[in-house]
């Protein structure tokens, strides 16, 4: 007997979905062209999952879509509550803006649809009373919700995260210094996801500073006027870490780095140049040696490209109930809150504490 294959649906049918990414592809090819880095190309590349059907509020953008990535004219839906009233899904994917993200996975959880597993674009949401939301629907009606921070469902990182938190290759770890491009809700959610996934730990104290300067608005021109901006700050981890932030840098020039500093060693990471380096400390000598079942450094290429797939076959291994959801909305919102916290330090000039208050859960930072 076959194993049986599992449903899926898409709304939003923009970039992430499938039809190419500002900064990482052609302009003339996005939105024209189909791309393997995206929630269909990860569809398409896992067995026991198949993409059925898409929705999006721009009909020419969802027939572009429905057409790169075949799905048939009668599954094509303006606007994704036909989907999820027509559709018996087993998985929907929300590639939507940020601040339309809870109003999508709460619809979907709560629909006729019934998925068992939601599979949301990062940033979780634009606000954490927002996130709040979405993770306690998702429990109430037992759905999944797997949150796409593509590092997580790479296999270096993984390894990674086996090494420091397992294995203790750094001891404690003292400091971490970080650097992205900016802006922060965009970008910098990867980083901090990256930051929290490999600590396993939550920010306790926040001091931020925003620089007001947005390039991926600027570079489309936009009309709509949004808050996300580049900035900044540090953080004090509560398992006492001291953590520097600096996401300020426009794309050309910058280059996604994390430096760790430990009782038993340090680490470098560079995800944008190929550089993965480890030394471990012996008789206060730093010595420079390979990480173990780690060859070569991280890459957009190739580990990113490959994430999507990863986290699709993650989805059917989940239902499945083969692993547990490798990146729930509680931990996405780790990532979210040291975000509010930059800016409310920033127009408040004092630091944040985390757990946010409650009146600050409600601050909401609006992206694209």
């Amino acid at each position: 007997m076959s194993d049986p294959t599992y449903t899926a649906g898409i709304i939003g049918t923009g970039g992430i979905a499938g039809m190419g990414i500002l900064g990482m592809h052609d302009e003339a090819d996005i939105g024209e062209k189909k791309f393997k880095a995206s929630h269909a190309g990860g569809y398409d590349a896992t067995e026991g999952v198949e993409l059925v059907a898409a929705a999006d509020v721009d009909e020419d953008k969802l027939r572009r879509f429905g057409t790169a990535w075949e799905i048939p004219a009668d599954r094509q839906y303006v606007g994704h509550e036909p989907m999820l009233e027509a559709e018996d899904l087993d998985i929907v994917s929300v590639c939507t803006p940020s601040y339309l993200h809870a109003d999508h996975v709460i619809d979907a959880a709560r629909s006729a649809a019934d998925p068992g597993l939601i599979w949301c674009e990062k940033p979780i949401a634009s606000s954490v009373s927002d996130a709040e939301r979405m993770v306690a629907v998702c429990e109430e009606t037992d759905t999944e919700l797997l949150v796409n921070h593509s590092f997580r469902f790479t296999t270096k990182l993984r390894r990674l995260k086996d090494l420091v938190q397992t294995q203790n290759l750094l001891g404690d770890v003292h400091a971490v210094a970080t650097q992205f491009r900016m802006e922060l809700l965009r970008n910098s959610t990867h980083l901090l996801d990256t930051l929290v996934y490999l600590l396993d730990a939550r920010a306790s104290q926040v001091s931020g500073y925003i620089t007001g300067e947005n390039e991926a608005v600027d570079s489309l021109e936009a009309q709509e006027r949004v808050d996300d901006a580049g900035g900044g700050g540090f953080v004090v981890m509560d398992d006492g870490s001291f953590v520097t932030i600096d996401c300020t840098i426009p794309r050309a020039p910058s280059s996604m780095t994390l430096q760790f500093v430990g009782s038993e060693g340090k680490l470098y990471l560079n995800n944008d140049d190929g550089e993965w380096r480890y030394w471990r400390l012996a008789d206060g000598v730093h010595i420079e040696e390979d990480l173990p079942g780690i060859e070569g450094a991280w890459t957009w290429d190739e580990d990113y490209r490959n994430a999507f797939a990863n986290a699709a076959a993650d989805a059917v291994a989940v239902l499945d109930g083969a692993i547990e959801n490798p990146s729930t909305g509680a931990e996405a919102t780790r990532s979210l809150e040291i975000i509010v916290g930059f800016y409310m330090s920033h127009y408040t000039g004092g630091r944040v504490s985390v757990p946010l208050a409650r009146p600050l859960r409600d601050v909401t930072i609006t992206s694209w």
